[in-house]
Order: structure tokens, then C-alpha cells, then sequence
């Protein structure tokens, strides 16, 4: 019998053409080809897709709705901060001998341990130790949980610094920042989903450290400086109703290019962060600007320090608590830059001098940052982290006044404050010199995954198919961290 071209099938009998046969598996190929898109959370609207309208859920009931991500660049020393060993002082002078060499530090057998210059002393009910380097961070001891177990992979700033961001060493991938953002959305429409609170300066690893990668472009950190106009274009050049006109026709062209390509997300993405940028407008402004702020609160945060290190610091960390009660989920503060120099912790000289220099930026803001959230009853959806890329070595070449400590990620620390984390705690334990984990080590994949744990997302869940797999924030690693978690 002769095919009949009205009907979905040939008649029984008839050798079957190739068009008869996708004509009669054209269900079957398009729901395939749905399935396929749709399996991919860029096109399946489980992440927060760029243009989209609907507010990703996340995996559980969240504990916190959002993370202030302290970042001390370069490098805090452990042993001068939270992690007090006596023995470097009994023993300071002494060679370190070939069993403390390391390859996860600058050491070799000749260098000599390097007793701390400052006193540790059991703070708050908790009788948790902390060095006279922080005596604002110690007065908000309880509400700490400082693990001493960090291990990191390489002994060099770009490395550890996409390490502790990305998850990653060599780069080339999402931002813890973009990863939330891209997993929950922003709270505000007015406002990004992420964050960074920056100064005009890039730390070692680049901007990679806050990009989006593969993830749409709309993931990425929204910038704001301490100095000057916090962000640039932010007040509409002419008339605002001109300037809804024009973006309404700039994306009616974008969307009519996108239906000419075979990938059109990152054209989505260009289309959100229009609009977003054009509601930041009215909203940034208003954000950053804590002239309203009482008196009270500047002086908690040291907003009109004499220092004027320490004033820009005071301010992106009011800006930060102001950021998240307005919805933003994940916000990044960096340090300031001292001398041009991009990682302000890293002193392999004038420990002390330059330690209490940081010190005396940083300590005062982050625990006004604590208490602040804490009286306004936002501490308990909000984690607090405060964390370098890697910490520092228990020697020195030669103990002298000007002497240092180098780069060390064999046993370091951070903490967590807020967010349903224990306070008052420490995991972990290095050696009796501080020189290397003994017990309980943790990871930036295991502290990735226990924030986001707290966020409702499950790290194993959270992924996203590029280059033929899916990727996700933590790898093939990490573990929730339970003993941490209240």
C-alpha cells in the first residue's frame, strides 16, 4: 500500500522511510530532547535562572538566610590568634629539625620555632582561648566556633585564595557567592544575590575569585567600594522613564537574538543584569549610605576612626549588615589594602608590627558586626565567617625584632559566628607546636558544604552541567560538618 502523507504512519506492510519514522517518533524525540534540557537546572528553573521570575527553593528548611564572609587576605597566624601553643615559646630559638619540614609550608630544617609576642587568654563563659591581638573579637568569644584543623592544598596566595572561594585551585569556576546566588536567588529584586565590599584592589587569584564562571552571568559579585562613589553609573544620567524606555528595547533586541542561538543563557543573563542594574538605581544608593545611622552604631563599628584604614573597613561592615537585612544572600567583605600591597596579612616580617596593624583595621568592625546582628536578632539567620587563605608558619629563618612567619596550610584556623553554628567552641587540634593537624581535619570543601548545609542546600544537589558533567561547589568532596551545628 502506497504511504499516506495525512497519516502519523505508514501502512503495515510498507518499508519505512527516515522521515516516516521521525514523523512517527516526533513525540518521542521532543519529549527526549525536553527531558534533556530540563535535567539541566540552567534550563529547568531550579537555580536562579538569569531573567526569571520565580525565587529558587532550596533543598530543606533553612537554618540562616544569609553569609557574611569576613576575608582576611594573606593569611592570619594561627598561633597568634586562636590557636595558643605554649611550647613555641619554651623552645624559641631552637631548630626545627627535619621532622617538622613540610611541604605544606615554607620550611627547612635550620629555621627555628617563634614563640607568639602576644598573651592568649580564656575569654567569656566558654573559656574560649583568644590572643590580646583581638580584644574586641574576644569581648564576643561565646558566639564563636573557630576550628583549628584547617588543611589547604598549596602554600601560594592565588592558589588557596580560588581554593577558598571556588573550591578550586586552578580557577575557572564559580564563587562560593555565585553558587548561593545561583542556588536561593536574592531575597530583594532590587538587589543582587551576591555581593563584594571591596576597595579598588584585586587580591592574588583575580577577579576569578568572585566571578560566576560557567554559571550565568548574573551570578557573579556586584562591587562596592569603601571610597568614593560606591558604585559607578549608579545615579541615571537622564530621565528615568527614557531610560526604561530604552532598556525595554534593548532587551526586546536581545531576545530576538536569542532566539537565533543554540545556547541563549548567557543573553538571559546580559537581559537580567540590565534589570537589575536599572532597579539598583534607586535602592544602592539608599544601601550605602549610613549617614542615618545613629551615633551609637558608628562608634560600635568605628566608623570615624582617626585611621582612615580602619574607617573604611567600619563602613563596608555596617554596609554588610545593612546588605543582608535587605535581602542580599551572600556578602563578602575584603581588607584594606596597606601600600599597594594585595594580601595585608601576609608579613613574612614585622609580624607584630604589621599583625596589629591588620589587627586594629579588622578586629573592632567584625565583632561590632556580631553584636549589631545579635541585638537586632538577625545573628541566628545569618553566619558570620572569618577566614584566610592559609595561615602561618610556627618558625622563622632567625628569631630578631623585625622577624616573621611564612606561608603555611598544613594547620590553620577560621571561625563562625551566627547561623546556628555552637559558640564558644573549637574543632580540631594541630600539633604541640601548631605545625600540623593531629585531629579532626577539615577542609574548604567541608566548610563549603556546612554552609551551605545551613542554607538548605544540599552541596551533593547544587549542580549545574557544563563541558558534558555537572559540577558543583564542592567537587567530589566535602561532609557537613555536624559537631559544628547546634
Amino acid at each position: 500500500m502506497k504511504y499516506d502523507p495525512t497519516r502519523q504512519t505508514a501502512t503495515i506492510g510498507h518499508a519505512r522511510s527516515r522521515r516516516d519514522v521521525l514523523r512517527s517518533a516526533s513525540a518521542g524525540f521532543g519529549w527526549l530532547a525536553l527531558s534533556g534540557l530540563t535535567a539541566d537546572s540552567a534550563f529547568s528553573g531550579d537555580g536562579a535562572i538569569a531573567g526569571g521570575s520565580r525565587l529558587p527553593q532550596p533543598h530543606f528548611p533553612p537554618r540562616v538566610k544569609n553569609v557574611i564572609f569576613c576575608f582576611m587576605d594573606g593569611g592570619p597566624s594561627h598561633v597568634d590568634t586562636f590557636d595558643p601553643k605554649p611550647m613555641l615559646k619554651e623552645h624559641q630559638g631552637k631548630p626545627i629539625g627535619d621532622a617538622a619540614v613540610s611541604k605544606l609550608a615554607q620550611a627547612t630544617a635550620t629555621r627555628v620555632w617563634l614563640g607568639s609576642p602576644w598573651e592568649f587568654r580564656k575569654r567569656g563563659e566558654s573559656g574560649l582561648w583568644v590572643s590580646d591581638l583581638f580584644p574586641h573579637i574576644a569581648a564576643v568569644a561565646d558566639k564563636l566556633c573557630v576550628v583549628r584543623s584547617m588543611v589547604g592544598q598549596l602554600p601560594l596566595h592565588g592558589q588557596q585564595n580560588l581554593l577558598l572561594h571556588t573550591g578550586r585551585i586552578l580557577g575557572q569556576a564559580p564563587s562560593i557567592g555565585a553558587w548561593v546566588s545561583y542556588g536561593l536567588g536574592s531575597e530583594n529584586q532590587n538587589l543582587p544575590g551576591y555581593v563584594v565590599l571591596n576597595s579598588d584592589w584585586v587580591p592574588n587569584g583575580g577577579l576569578e575569585n568572585f566571578g560566576s564562571a560557567y554559571l550565568p552571568a548574573s551570578c557573579q559579585a556586584t562591587m562596592i567600594r569603601a571610597k568614593g562613589v560606591p558604585v559607578d553609573n549608579i545615579v541615571p544620567a537622564g530621565d528615568p522613564a527614557m531610560q526604561r524606555q530604552k532598556l525595554k528595547l534593548l532587551a526586546a533586541q536581545n531576545r530576538h537574538f536569542a532566539e537565533h542561538v543554540s545556547d541563549p543563557t548567557m543573553i538571559d543573563a546580559a537581559i537580567a543584569n540590565y534589570e537589575t542594574a536599572f532597579r539598583m538605581q534607586s535602592t544602592v544608593p539608599e544601601i550605602t549610605d549610613i549617614s542615618g545611622e545613629p551615633q551609637a552604631i558608628r562608634d560600635l563599628y568605628g566608623v570615624d576612626s582617626d585611621d582612615s584604614h580602619q574607617q573604611s573597613y567600619a563602613i563596608q561592615a555596617l554596609r554588610a549588615r545593612r546588605l543582608v537585612e535587605a535581602g542580599v544572600r551572600f556578602v563578602e567583605i575584603t581588607c584594606p589594602s596597606f601600600d599597594g600591597n594585595n594580601s595585608p596579612w601576609d608579613q613574612h616580617g614585622l609580624l607584630k608590627q604589621n599583625h596589629e596593624k591588620n589587627a586594629r583595621v579588622t578586629d573592632r568592625s567584625v565583632a561590632a558586626l556580631i553584636t549589631d546582628l545579635d541585638r537586632r536578632g538577625l545573628l541566628d539567620e545569618t553566619v558570620v565567617v572569618w577566614a584566610g587563605e592559609m595561615g602561618r608558619t610556627p618558625h622563622t629563618p632567625a628569631v630578631s625584632d623585625t622577624c616573621g612567619r611564612d606561608h603555611h596550610v598544613n594547620g590553620y584556623c577560621v571561625f563562625m559566628a551566627g547561623g546556628g553554628f555552637r559558640g564558644g567552641m573549637t574543632y580540631g587540634e594541630t600539633d604541640e607546636f601548631g605545625n600540623s593537624v593531629v585531629s579532626d581535619p577539615v577542609d574548604i570543601h567541608d566548610i563549603h558544604a556546612t554552609l551551605l548545609h545551613q542554607m538548605g542546600i544540599d552541596h551533593q544537589q547544587l549542580t549545574f552541567r557544563y563541558g558534558g558533567r555537572n559540577h558543583r561547589l564542592t567537587d567530589v568532596h566535602g561532609r557537613v560538618i555536624r559537631e559544628l551545628l547546634s
